[in-house]
């Protein structure tokens, strides 16, 4: 099964470089430059801001808070990365009012919200559930 998904993966890679290849040599500059841009952004900022955030949740927040913050951060980064093409709402034109029709800022808002309402609910349901007693195991073994 690794050898099929070597042999694909290699596959999929050489297509790729054919599509690319075959567009003009400005197109593939800027290709390279955003992938560049892309690579130093993530290992200058992105990772050590992604460090920091994390020692910090480690001395602030208690261990059973830790995990459904993180889940939620990286949700919440996610979203935020998905909405930057449509947040300013560019190529929405006057001669067509169907392109990015949606009210994109606030569609983001009430999803970060329920992201972030979804963290208290879940140590709620945590809590609770380890309040309970275990009826599983038969008497002789509590």
């Amino acid at each position: 099964m690794r050898v099929v998904l070597v042999v694909l993966g290699i596959a999929l890679g050489g297509y790729g470089a054919v599509l690319l290849w075959e567009n003009p040599p400005v197109i593939i500059m800027r290709i390279l430059v955003w992938a560049l841009v892309g690579i130093v952004l993530h290992d200058l900022v992105f990772a050590p801001v992604c460090v920091a955030l994390g020692f910090a949740a480690r001395r602030l927040l208690p261990g059973r808070w830790r995990p459904p913050i993180a889940v939620a951060a990286l949700c919440s980064v996610v979203l935020v990365l998905l909405a930057i093409p449509v947040y300013g709402k560019p190529g929405m034109r006057p001669d067509n009012m169907t392109v990015l029709d949606r009210n994109y800022p606030v569609g983001l808002w009430i999803s970060l919200a329920v992201v972030w309402a979804c963290v208290p609910l879940y140590l709620s349901w945590t809590y609770w559930r380890a309040s309970r007693p275990d009826t599983s195991l038969p008497d002789s073994a509590r």
